[in-house]
């Protein structure tokens, strides 16, 4: 049987896309991080699913290069590269029904955040989250983690961020109070590639 090259160029980046770029150095990747202002130890990579670990992978799009695609149902987010590409990375995303949809834009950036509740959260959840409505300082045991991109709406803060987590083993699930949560390595190697302004398109089932 003969494949026209039309078809297998198609077909490639399916193919592509399921598996891990050649050469890539995963150690390397969740390596310690002693210069940060709280210092993350390596990542054992025993504990990271291979789909789930930072990767360069093909991805066909018609967004920018720029452009972060969520996409909820795979908890996999792309950050569009040229030719192509795209970094790819695993997520935990929110529960249904509290999760954002559609476009945004980053609004800002932080390192090592402080984490406010939402009213929407203490009013869901007050035992859990009303001791915490003056905030929490940046820091280890901060639900933010190392980073936090948040995300706008015509001039407003829509509340969703992209951020780091302080509780990996929450990846690739859909958990949060409708955030993008990403392990602490993957947010800082995101924070250090986007800019203000940069599109972020959500997808959900």
């Amino acid at each position: 049987m003969s494949i026209s090259r039309r078809g297998f160029l198609i077909g490639l980046p399916l193919l592509v896309a399921g598996c891990a770029s050649s050469g890539v150095d995963h150690r390397a990747n969740y390596a310690a991080r002693p210069d940060e202002t709280f210092p993350l130890k390596a990542m054992p990579l025993e504990k990271i699913k291979p789909e789930l670990r930072r990767q360069v992978v093909a991805y066909e799009t018609t967004y920018k290069p720029g452009t972060i695609v969520v996409d909820t149902a795979a908890r996999r987010l792309y950050h569009i590269m040229e030719n192509g590409q795209a970094m790819r990375y695993g997520v935990g995303v929110g529960r249904e029904g509290l999760a954002l949809r559609g476009d945004a834009y980053i609004g800002r950036k932080a390192e090592w955040p402080t984490w406010t509740p939402t009213a929407n959260m203490i009013r869901r959840e007050p035992e859990k989250n009303l001791k915490y409505a003056g905030g929490v300082p940046g820091g280890p045991h901060n639900p933010l983690g190392a980073r936090a991109i948040y995300l706008y709406r015509g001039g407003n803060d829509t509340h969703f961020r992209i951020h780091g987590t302080n509780q990996p083993q929450t990846i690739g699930h859909a958990l949060s109070s409708g955030c993008v949560r990403m392990m602490n390595h993957d947010v800082i190697d995101l924070y250090e590639r986007v800019t203000v302004g940069s599109r972020v398109v959500v997808l959900q089932a």
